[in-house]
């Protein structure tokens, strides 16, 4: 071959090779833009205190359209999302939400429970080995310890190396601490002595400059000396019941639980800061901290996923002392929807618009006040824990003379006092399937229980899943729940009066929640599908393409996905 000749073979050679380079560093490039352009830089995880699935179509026509009906409108709705165990309270609700699974395998059988070994109350966040970090204040004692699986927070460290920044926060410490996880860069809370935002020393041992900047405006201060007024005239609130009725809580110094309520003046009365999570303006203060946290944390601003839980606890707080027919719970919800596109317009602004993920649900329902139902002759009642425990112990003796069987009746469970029965195997198994047969039998003669199920039947297995045996077992942790486990009626709750309700059952108007999907990598649409609260987590680990949380028992929403 000639010189030339050569000298052209190398060079066509050499062409061809840097095309192939070329080629390849398109593709990789190609994929790495396509990775990047299929992750939000942001999930932001928002969590309703006590919503209703059906506040979204009873409010709707006072909604704006940039809050709950820009998710509804531009996003994925879920309108059969329901929690698939009991009991339903705020700290399993936030534990199942982020943690894909039940009670039965995180651990959170409830906000608070009877502790089996110690033969204490334990609450399901509080930690003395950690101390206050803001203000001291016994509020910061708390950990996530009591959660036994991983989050959908903490897999999404463990799969960026932990450098994804992951940050909660609530009114509630439970609200900020569970869908946190084990290993944030922070988790945030309400203070309500101080009106401040707090932390543990579980996280860190001083307050970031930017919380320590927010605390210093005293924003709880300038809300509490507001007054409570309609955000609309109260003659347009048709959605709701009248606004005086008997069947709300009333604030101290106050007459009637009627509009306006000026807290300049109940506020003392009603221990200054700590009566801030009943009004709206808990949600005022939880959306500018949670601004706050984004433009602080620089969240959403490279190219590794950040993830903000935001938990708004006051809806609770309100629900609990009017009910869910109360024209305060509507105007909380209006003035919520103002909250929600307030955060989502900040968001457009500083992560950019469909840069970012937003799913919003809520931890429970809840029941009608009781009285309001019967006085219509419909069926509801209250069941009295102390009566029936009292009525209990006195059949128990009978059989059992000298000794004290029932050690704690807490959230619909019976803990028996094990040390009280006989030492023998033999006989201790008789005497156990003896008590728990008469206890059974006691309950199921009182007004209000539907059904009773001793350990040793829920033992036997997991049921269907729409019945409430599946459900019990679904909610039932063998190592920290009661002996025996009890239902009460459709309608009926425990409760000490006539004003205000709770939430806690198998029933629809506790588990029907709603599952809203916003923003980056969804589709618009609604579904009218089955699905579980535990199937938020792994629907976010498919969307992050990381593990699930390794106690997941719940499944991705197909629907969110397909074309």
């Amino acid at each position: 071959m000639s010189p030339v000749c050569s000298l052209l073979y190398i060079l066509e050679h050499y062409i061809f090779t840097m095309r192939k380079i070329i080629t390849l560093l398109a593709l990789i490039v190609s994929i790495s833009s396509f990775s990047q352009e299929t992750q939000p830089k942001l999930v932001v995880g928002i969590v309703v205190d006590q919503l209703r699935h059906e506040y979204l179509y009873r409010f709707e026509n006072k909604f704006g359209q940039d809050g709950f009906k820009r998710m509804m409108r531009d996003g994925f709705t879920l309108n059969n999302a329901h929690y698939n165990y009991v009991p339903t309270y705020t700290g399993p609700g936030h534990a199942s939400i982020f943690t894909g699974t039940t009670p039965a395998y995180h651990g959170i059988i409830g906000n608070d429970w009877y502790e089996k070994g110690t033969k204490k109350m334990v609450n399901c966040v509080d930690d003395d080995r950690y101390k206050s970090v803001g203000f001291d204040s016994p509020e910061g004692n708390v950990s996530p310890a009591r959660m036994i699986t991983t989050t959908i927070t903490d897999e999404l460290k463990l799969f960026t190396q932990y450098k994804s920044k992951v940050v909660g926060m609530s009114i509630k410490d439970r609200g900020a601490v569970l869908p946190a996880g084990h290993n944030p860069d922070g988790a945030y809370w309400y203070d309500s002595r101080s009106g401040m935002f707090i932390t543990s020393t579980y996280y860190m041992e001083k307050l970031p400059n930017w919380v320590d900047q927010f605390n210093k405006k005293k924003q709880a201060d300038t809300y509490l000396n507001q007054d409570w007024n309609t955000s609309l005239p109260i003659s347009s609130y048709t959605e709701s019941g009248p606004d005086d009725t008997p069947y709300e809580v009333k604030f101290r110094g106050k007459d009637k639980s009627t509009f306006p309520y000026k807290f300049s003046e109940l506020r003392k009365e009603n221990g200054e800061f700590a009566v801030l999570p009943a009004t709206p303006f808990g949600n005022d203060l939880l959306t500018q901290f949670a601004m706050g946290a984004i433009k602080g944390e620089m969240l959403g601003q490279d190219g590794i996923v950040d993830f903000l839980t935001i938990s708004y606890s006051s809806p609770d707080y309100i629900g609990h002392a009017m009910g869910p027919n109360a024209v305060e719970v509507e105007d909380t919800y209006i003035k919520l929807d103002k909250n929600l596109e307030e955060l989502f317009t900040y968001l457009d602004k500083e992560v950019g618009v469909n840069q970012y993920t937003v799913f919003l649900t809520s931890d429970h329902g809840v029941a009608d006040v009781p009285q309001s139902l019967t006085d219509k002759n419909m069926p509801a009642g209250y069941f009295r824990v102390a009566n029936v425990e009292a009525g209990l112990k006195f059949h128990l003796k009978k059989y059992f003379q000298d000794r004290e069987i029932i050690e704690k009746i807490y959230n619909d469970q019976v803990f028996l006092n094990h040390e009280e029965f006989s030492s023998e195997p033999k006989s201790s198994g008789v005497e156990l399937m003896v008590a728990s047969q008469l206890i059974s039998e006691y309950l199921m003669s009182v007004a209000g229980v539907a059904q009773v199920y001793t350990e040793s039947t829920i033992r036997q297995g997991d049921y269907d899943e729409g019945g409430i045996k599946g459900m019990i077992v679904r909610g039932y942790n063998h190592k920290r729940s009661g002996d025996i486990v009890y239902q009460l009626e459709p309608g009926w709750i425990t409760w000490g009066g006539i004003q205000g309700t709770t939430h806690g059952s198998a029933y629809s108007y506790d588990t029907h929640i709603p599952i809203l999907f916003f923003g980056k990598g969804i589709r618009k649409g609604s579904s009218s599908v089955y699905h579980r609260i535990t199937d938020i987590a792994p629907t976010l680990s498919v969307l992050l393409k990381i593990k699930f949380p390794n106690g997941c028992t719940g499944q991705p929403i197909g629907e969110l996905f397909e074309k």
